[in-house]
């Protein structure tokens, strides 16, 4: 094996196992098409989404987008309090549909999973 792989490394190597793969048999080659096909449909399941109501998306991007809990709070007009609040009843909420987000980027990350907002507005 070589340090530097080039594209048509690759696809050399690629050749060389299916040639490899031929003295196996049909079954054993379609039984790993199957199985990647089935990997691939799992992964377009759509996601279980929280119920988030307006007001906890709203808290939840002015969180995002601030340093701090005291700035959303400034900015929406609302106690540090009530954010924490919001912030972990979304938790809660994720947690319940197996979604958890323990942490902000994990929050963010789910925010634009399921179309709270986008890359763009970042």
């Amino acid at each position: 094996m070589t340090a530097a792989v080039t594209p048509e490394g690759i696809e050399f190597d690629a050749r060389g196992v299916a040639s490899a793969m031929r003295g196996t048999g049909a079954a054993a080659t379609s039984g790993i098409v199957t199985d990647i096909a089935a990997f691939r449909s799992q992964d377009a399941r759509p996601l279980n989404r929280p119920a988030l109501s307006r007001r906890e998306v709203e808290v939840l991007l002015a969180w995002l987008a601030a340093d701090s809990k005291e700035e959303a709070a400034a900015r929406l007009f609302i106690s540090v309090s009530t954010v924490s609040t919001h912030v972990s009843r979304i938790r809660n909420k994720y947690n319940a549909v197996d979604r958890p987000a323990p942490t902000k980027a994990h929050l963010l990350a789910r925010a634009l999973q399921d179309g709270y907002t986008t890359v763009a507005d970042w």
